[in-house]
């Protein structure tokens, strides 16, 4: 009995042996510490102040006004009868009933709240739970398929397929995707995992489906609001790259396609070609497009002014030479400007006008990626997207034999081609207000522009356009004394301007009042257009209703 002895004392309750007789033979301290230790060689049932007999070997004892619970097993031991008795109070019995229930309520909250399916059997394949999810999968509620073995259920039609027997056969965990029906696309995961005895036997299986198709659903949805969340945040890049700028000034239509344009076509290597009067903003749509591109991270922006520099020197600045390749040349010899815009942008403005003899050179360095030094005999590879811009028509000199046709064809792959600023009104006065508070700022100053002026403004067809208009205005601020300009500080020559400028002779002629007051009307509401960004804004400062603006704007089709 010595080795019994040793594993009872492991035991959680007490216990006590007895031979066939009931009379005690071992116990463990648990036992012995309940009853006081002197136990040993007196009938079991002595301790105890009633003793009754259940069913199944389950024994009711008192002692001291406790109820107590002995479970009974027998051993086999030299051919002799042995007992052992595992014994409890009835109240932990009851404690423990209420876990196990409280338990059992836990894990069917928690079914209930999955919208997969969750599928219980016992070994032989009888279900012991379900959830109510499997009536959405199925059609069927989840009554209908409790205490029912799952090869009955497959017969009936209830289950389509059974993940549980194949657990079952193969005593593995079964994974597989599978259609809902054969009319329909709706995909379906499940997976079964077996739970396994002491024996190593399945006991039970556990089953999970999931419909795919909800998930996909969710995944596609997921997707599309990624994409467009990245679509939102490359629109925010782009107006943030062009509001750090202060040069770019958008209010028109055509000069938002432009940058638009731009912007589509900021990272693929093909030549741009920016055509345009003098200050139209060439160079600044050239320096937008290098800034959008990723070449902004890699390489530098180099610009060349191709009609500033002598000819006899543009090839050196434009393609470097070796020590000592001519007369005056540095001894450790100087990179070209190609060279020093490798992996970023090269911009030539004026481009038309380079010499006949360049524009061979530069084709070959469009066509083949490569330069060569003066005074080199090695090509060097060179990674430079080509940017060019002019404003002069490059068509008409090629006719002339002026320029080449072969390099206009390489030049003008994407051309981009900025109106000029009395073409497109709409941005003169942002234009107006985004240059005087820049150089407000610069010299520190306050200076403003009363109607008058704007008015000047909106209608002078600027030759010279953003860089005169610019200009001007500097010229302006640092001149006038007053901190509000008037149209009377104009320079001569433009008050002679506006002297002569057509909504003034437009008066000369002899026409109905109702025509002169629907120029006059007219204007007016194309400076409030460019000024104001409401017509109810438009409507307080011209003193009438917006109905009124309104309609005035859509009859003059501003």
């Amino acid at each position: 009995m010595e080795h019994v002895h040793q594993w009872m004392d492991d035991l959680p309750f007490p216990a006590v042996v007895t031979d066939a007789a009931g009379i005690i033979e071992s116990c463990n301290l648990l036992f012995a510490e309940m009853f006081g230790g002197a136990s040993m060689g007196v009938p079991l049932p002595s301790l105890f102040q009633s003793w009754d007999e259940q069913d199944g070997g389950v024994h009711v004892a008192k002692a001291d006004g406790r109820t107590y619970l002995l479970l009974c097993g027998d051993l086999k031991r030299e051919a002799n009868d042995h007992r052992m008795y595992i014994v409890t109070e009835s109240g932990c019995v009851h404690r423990l009933q209420e876990k196990v229930s409280d338990l059992e309520q836990e894990l069917d909250a928690l079914m209930e709240i999955s919208n997969d399916v969750i599928f219980i059997t016992d070994r032989d394949g009888v279900t012991l739970k379900v959830n109510s999810a499997i009536q959405h999968f199925t059609g069927f509620p989840r009554q209908c398929y409790i205490s029912h073995n799952v090869r009955d259920l497959v017969e009936r039609g209830l289950l389509r397929t059974s993940i549980t027997l194949k657990v079952l056969e193969q005593k593995k965990t079964i994974n597989y995707i599978y259609s809902s029906s054969y009319f329909t696309d709706h995909k379906r995961f499940a997976i079964g995992v077996p739970i396994f005895d002491e024996a190593g036997d399945i006991k039970k299986v556990i089953t999970n489906v999931r419909d795919l198709t909800e998930l996909n659903h969710f995944y596609n949805k997921l997707k599309e609001a990624q994409q467009l969340n990245d679509q939102y945040r490359k629109e925010l890049e782009k107006l943030k790259t062009r509001r750090v700028d202060p040069d770019i000034v958008l209010a028109s239509k055509c000069m938002v396609d432009i940058y638009d344009m731009a912007e589509r076509i900021a990272d693929v290597d093909a030549t741009v070609l920016i055509l345009g009067e003098t200050g139209v903003g060439k160079d600044v749509l050239a320096r937008y497009l290098y800034r959008a591109s990723s070449r902004s991270e890699k390489g530098e922006f180099i610009k060349i002014n191709c009609g500033a520099i002598p000819h006899d020197l543009l090839e050196s600045e434009l393609f470097g030479y070796e020590p000592g390749a001519f007369t005056g040349a540095s001894r450790a010899g100087k990179p070209g400007l190609f060279e020093l815009a490798d992996q970023g942008v090269l911009f030539l403005d004026e481009v038309g006008e380079l010499p006949l003899s360049l524009q061979v050179k530069l084709l070959r360095v469009l066509q083949e990626k490569q330069i060569q030094r003066i005074g080199s005999t090695r090509p060097k590879n060179v990674d430079v997207r080509l940017i060019a811009a002019t404003n002069r028509d490059l068509k008409q000199m090629v006719k002339k034999g002026e320029f080449r046709e072969d390099l206009y064809y390489r030049l003008n792959v994407l051309p981009i081609s900025i109106p000029p600023l009395r073409e497109r009104k709409e941005d003169i006065l942002p234009l107006v207000a985004s240059v005087l508070g820049k150089l407000n700022k610069q010299y520190k100053m306050a200076k403003s522009f009363d109607r008058s002026v704007e008015w000047f403004f909106s209608r002078y067809p600027w030759p010279g356009n953003v860089r005169e208009l610019t200009n001007l205005i500097e010229r302006l601020i640092l001149t006038v004394p007053s901190s509000v300009i008037t149209v009377e500080d104009l320079p001569p020559e433009y008050r002679e301007q506006e002297r002569q400028s057509p909504a003034t002779s437009a008066f000369t002629r002899v026409m109905t009042l109702k025509e002169a007051a629907e120029i006059a009307e007219r204007e007016i509401l194309a400076i409030a257009v460019q000024k104001f960004h409401s017509t109810y804004k438009i409507a307080e400062e011209l003193g009438t209703s917006q109905a009124t603006i309104v309609r005035k704007l859509k009859k003059y089709n501003l």
